[in-house]
């Protein structure tokens, strides 16, 4: 077990040294989409006109600024439209894309992504509704696992007599729950509609998830039990994970450095779990190295990104779906160790 856990995670790690193709487009040099003159005539042509082929929009008769071009103010969009950003360039750009990848299709040729995405069908205004439906259930499974732990290390296993738990990281986890819960929370409004704070405020739940992630695993492997030398880990971690989530709000959204970022720290705690399996006698160690084959296996298919099958289904899609058995399997592992170390704690307390 121990040599095939060592061998897949070698191979996930050898994916490092391949380039991304998360912005490659289909890779026939055709390039991205959004480049493609016949595309951008279509969206300034719908533009001025307020329509793609025999379908029109209404709200194309109001400038950028949200005035109407003529007629009088009641005639605006309903402020459910304005919060969904249902407005003319992207309505002009979505039907645009699909009008053009028809045209591709029928010429034989790969989707392409337009301005950084694969093309996907909407439903009921769901900008990706598989990614959707996934991260609203990776989202019930965070809240399923935090309570389950919440419910074992308060009422289900020993206190002590100022009632706080016997297990050292409780609190440590209580905070990963929520990152979790947080991250998916946006994930699933980021998937709903693509705007610009929420893609910042998505990108930099995540970047916060995986760094504390990073933090808990170098805590937990080591047995950091003092809170200085805890101080003194998290420090450094946190400065780094800060600085990046400002350069991303306040300076550059840079999907290419984002991506780095994530997979070094993302890489870096899976290791950190991968060394600690095989050296410790922790009972669930066996569990935890399907952990991280699996989400070493999960990771790839973030580096090899593929065209959607039926507009709707991508590599972030299954990345979403692997996620669920994961999430199960990791507060499967934490509640685990919550009894492996209280145990432990109450037979030196005797």
């Amino acid at each position: 077990m121990h040599r095939c856990g060592w061998i897949l995670l070698f191979v996930a790690l050898s994916c490092l040294g391949c380039p991304l193709r998360a912005s490659d487009g289909d890779g026939d040099g055709d390039g991205d989409g959004d480049a493609d003159p016949v595309y951008q005539s279509c969206v300034e042509q719908c533009e001025k006109t307020g329509c793609v082929g025999e379908r029109c929009f209404q709200h194309c008769k109001f400038s950028c600024d949200g005035k109407p071009i003529d007629g009088p103010w009641y005639l605006q969009e309903p402020l459910y439209q304005k919060w969904k950003q249902w407005d003319c360039r992207s309505d002009c750009r979505y039907y645009c894309m699909l009008s053009r990848e028809e045209e591709r299709e029928k010429l034989g040729h790969r989707p392409v992504k337009y301005h950084g995405k694969w093309p996907l069908q909407r439903v009921y205004g769901f900008q990706e509704p598989v990614s959707v439906a996934f991260s609203t259930l990776n989202l019930a499974m965070q809240f399923h696992g935090w309570l389950s732990f919440f419910i074992l290390v308060y009422y289900k296993l020993p206190l002590r007599p100022n009632k706080r738990t016997y297990y050292e990281y409780t609190g440590l986890w209580h905070f990963y729950g929520i990152l979790a819960m947080n991250y998916w929370f946006w994930s699933v409004v980021f998937h709903s509609r693509d705007v610009e704070l929420i893609e910042k405020l998505d990108y930099s739940s995540a970047v916060a998830l995986v760094g504390f992630g990073l933090i808990l695993s170098i805590i937990r492997a080591f047995n950091v039990r003092n809170e200085a030398a805890r101080v003194m880990v998290s420090a450094p971690l946190i400065a780094f994970v800060t600085t990046h989530i400002l350069y991303l709000n306040f300076y550059k959204l840079d999907y290419g450095l984002n991506m780095k970022v994530c997979m070094g720290m993302g890489l870096a705690q899976l290791l950190i779990w991968a060394i600690w399996a095989g050296v410790s006698s922790h009972p669930s160690r066996r569990k935890l190295w399907v952990f991280v084959v699996g989400r070493s296996l999960a990771m790839v298919l973030t580096i090899y990104d593929f065209p959607p099958h039926w507009r709707f289904v991508d590599a972030h899609v299954l990345w979403n779906v692997a996620n669920i058995p994961l999430t199960y399997l990791c507060w499967s592992l934490v509640r685990d160790d919550a009894e492996f170390r209280t145990t432990t704690v109450l037979k030196k307390m005797k």
